[in-house]
């Protein structure tokens, strides 16, 4: 649940024109000098917010959505309904921290596609982490891949409660026979954070495994993910 903005516009302290000014032009002669590195989360937000801020102090801004959010990347996963109630978070700034988030996503996306999957492992689970790690609801989705192991396409299969995804594994089957796919990889994220599979997770993955292997399709692994660390089927020995 988001928290209560308890930070507003009317009780930050208030910069002069010529302060701000320089403060821009050093945090930005910092950011260049380093690569970024090194800089704590509230400064590399406002470097963002800069863009689509041109003038005025966005420090109170920055501090206000990661207080709010509580991460620098639960800010860029937070929805846009979400981003609005936040004091001085306009549509310039939202549509800013979403492009930011799909831009990841997809650069991330590109990595996993690159190689074939099972060498490139690191990257699949970074592009998860990415994409699903911060997400509120839960998520199930398949890689599916072909007979050299490489990504054919990553698709979202269902969307449920924070707690719940319903997942069919007749249709799972009939998109993998669709695709012409020889395997698949499946991923749901926890939103509590603890990637411990569940009962039904451990239920359902082997019935996709048995309803899989009946037309020759194989599941290489099932992974859940949360916002900063994963859980493997195969690695665990549920496979």
């Amino acid at each position: 649940m988001t928290k209560t903005v308890t930070i507003t516009p009317q009780n930050e302290p208030k910069s002069s024109p010529e302060g701000v000014a320089g403060h821009r032009a050093r945090l930005r002669e910092r950011f260049l000098a380093s690569g970024g590195k090194g800089l704590p989360d509230y400064e590399l937000l406002e470097i963002v917010l800069f863009g689509c801020i041109a003038r005025g102090d966005v420090k109170p801004l920055a501090k206000r959505l990661l207080s709010v959010f509580g991460s620098y990347g639960a800010v860029l996963a937070a929805s846009p309904e979400e981003l609005k109630r936040v004091d001085g978070c306009g549509e310039a700034v939202i549509v800013m921290l979403k492009a930011i988030e799909h831009s990841i996503g997809r650069s991330l996306k590109e990595k996993a596609y690159a190689k074939p999957v099972l060498q490139s492992w690191q990257a699949v689970l970074d592009y998860c982490r990415a994409t699903m790690g911060h997400l509120k609801k839960e998520q199930f989705r398949i890689f599916f891949l072909d007979r050299k192991n490489q990504l054919i396409a990553d698709e979202l299969q269902q969307e449920g409660t924070v707690d719940h995804t319903p997942v069919y594994p007749r249709e799972v089957v009939k998109r993998a026979l669709e695709l012409g796919a020889s395997a698949l990889i499946l991923v749901h994220n926890h939103p509590s954070g603890d990637t411990t599979p569940s009962k039904a997770d451990i239920a359902m993955t082997k019935q996709i495994i048995q309803a899989s292997a009946a037309v020759d399709i194989t599941v290489h692994d099932h992974i859940i993910i949360s916002q900063s660390q994963h859980y493997s089927f195969a690695g665990n020995g549920l496979l």
